[in-house]
C-alpha cells in the first residue's frame, strides 16, 4: 500500500452527543481512521475492518518511509490481495476508548481541560459500533460490502449486524464469539488487577501535565504484567513448545537464583512482550477495553443468538481455530448453529494453526483464501456483475 494516512473527524459534537449503553453522554468524539482503495461513485464497494483488543486503525502500508513496521494486516490490504484496494474501499478506525487517536480516557476532557483518566464514561461494544456506524454514514455510505473483525473485532461485527442489520451485506467474524468465556473474563480481570494494583496507577490520574509516550508514565509494571498474561492466552501450548521448549536464555546451564527473571527463553520472550506493549498503549484504555469485552453478550441481548443473528440478510464467514483456547471452536459453532436454524447463508471452517488466538493476525494465506471469493461472490451478487 506504500505510504498512508492516519486520517482524523469529530462526531457527536454538541448538542448531538452519543448517548451510550449506560444512560451516560459523551461529545465530541474525534475519530483516527485508515482508508486505502477508492471509494466507488455509487459508494457500494465499503468494506469496514473492526481491529481487535489492542489493535488501531494502522491495517496496511506505512506511515512513513522509514518506518520500521507495515499495518498489521499488511498482507491482506491492497492490490490484488483479498482485500483488493484496486476493487474495494478498505476502511478502519481505532475504537472508542482506544489511545492511538480516538477519544479515550487519555484524552482531554472539554469540559475539565484535564485528561479523562476513570472519569471517562464506561463503554459496551455497542458504544464502539454506534461510533463505526457514525463514521461510516459520515462519509455518505449506507451500505457496506462487508463487515469483518477478529477476536473483538468479530464481536463488533456480531453486533454490528444485529443492531444495524441492514446495513452489512456480508459479514466475516474470526476466532470470536457471542460472549466472552467465564475463563477469558477471569484472564481480563488478573489483568486489570495487575494495573489498579500498581503504585504509579494513581486511580488513573498518572499521565502529568506534560504529554508523554504511555511508557514513560503510569502502572509500567502492571500494564507489562497484564499483556505477559494476555500474551499466554494468545499462543498455543504447541507454538511455545515448538519455539521455545525448556531451552534456558543466557546459558546451558540452570542458575539456581531466585532473581533471574528471564532464565528460561519463554520468560524472556514474555518480557519484551510487556516493554513492547507499554510503549503503545495506555493502561486506561486496557481498564475499558477488556471490561467492554467482558460485557458482550449478545444472546442476553436479544433473547438468543437466533434472535440476534436472524435480524440480517448479510452472507456470513465464521473461522475459528483448532489450537484457540481463548474463543474455542465450539464457540464459532454456535453461532453457525443459530445462523442455520434462521436460514442464513453462512460458511464455517475450523481451520488448522499452532498459533492459537493470533491466527487470525498471522495465517494470512488462509484468510485470502476464504476471503476472495467471499467478497466476490458477494459483489457479483449486489452489481449483477463478474468479477
Amino acid at each position: 500500500m506504500g505510504i498512508v494516512e492516519t486520517q482524523f473527524t469529530t462526531l457527536f459534537e454538541p448538542p448531538n452527543p452519543l448517548t451510550l449503553e449506560s444512560g451516560d453522554q459523551l461529545g465530541p468524539i474525534t475519530v483516527a481512521f485508515e482508508t486505502y482503495g477508492k471509494l466507488s461513485p455509487e459508494k457500494d464497494n465499503a468494506i469496514f475492518v473492526c481491529h481487535a483488543l489492542t489493535g488501531d486503525a494502522h491495517v496496511a502500508g506505512k506511515h512513513s518511509a522509514d518506518s520500521r513496521k507495515s499495518g498489521w494486516w499488511d498482507g491482506l490490504v491492497g492490490p490484488g490481495r483479498a482485500l483488493d484496494t484496486t476493487k474495494y474501499f478498505v476502511m478502519c478506525a481505532n475504537v472508542l476508548g482506544g489511545c492511538q487517536g480516538t477519544t479515550g480516557p487519555s484524552c482531554t476532557n472539554p469540559k475539565t481541560g484535564q485528561p479523562y483518566g476513570l472519569r471517562f464514561p464506561f463503554i459496551t461494544v455497542g458504544d464502539i459500533v454506534d461510533v463505526h456506524v457514525a463514521l461510516v454514514r459520515s462519509l455518505g455510505i449506507e451500505k457496506l460490502l462487508c463487515v469483518i473483525g477478529g477476536s473483538l473485532g468479530g464481536m463488533q461485527v456480531l453486533d454490528w449486524v444485529s443492531r444495524y442489520p441492514d446495513m452489512a451485506r456480508s459479514a466475516v467474524c474470526l476466532a470470536s464469539a457471542g460472549k466472552l468465556s467465564a475463563q477469558g473474563i477471569a484472564f481480563n480481570a488478573v489483568g486489570r488487577r495487575a494495573i489498579t494494583t500498581d503504585p504509579q496507577f494513581q486511580q488513573g490520574d498518572y499521565y502529568g501535565s506534560v504529554p508523554s509516550k504511555y511508557g514513560d508514565v503510569g502502572p509500567r509494571a502492571g500494564l507489562a504484567l497484564a499483556r505477559m498474561v494476555a500474551h499466554i492466552t494468545y499462543l498455543s501450548e504447541a507454538s511455545i513448545e515448538r519455539k521455545f521448549g525448556r531451552n534456558l536464555q543466557h546459558s546451558d546451564h540452570l542458575a539456581y537464583d531466585l532473581q533471574s527473571e528471564t532464565e528460561f527463553k519463554i520468560e524472556s520472550y514474555l518480557h519484551y512482550q510487556g516493554k513492547r506493549f507499554i510503549e503503545r498503549f495506555d493502561a486506561n484504555s486496557y481498564l475499558y477495553l477488556t471490561r467492554a469485552m467482558d460485557y458482550f453478550d449478545l444472546a442476553q441481548r436479544f433473547g438468543s443468538l437466533r434472535e440476534a443473528l436472524g435480524r440480517t440478510d448479510a452472507r456470513f464467514l465464521i473461522t475459528s481455530y483448532h489450537s484457540d483456547w481463548l474463543f474455542p471452536s465450539s464457540q464459532s459453532r454456535e453461532l453457525v448453529s443459530a445462523l442455520l436454524a434462521t436460514r442464513r447463508h453462512v460458511t464455517y471452517l475450523e481451520l488448522d494453526s499452532v498459533f492459537g488466538h493470533d491466527s487470525f493476525l498471522l495465517e494470512i494465506k488462509q484468510l485470502e483464501e476464504l476471503l476472495t471469493p467471499l467478497l466476490r461472490e458477494t459483489y457479483r451478487r449486489y452489481h449483477g456483475a463478474a468479477q
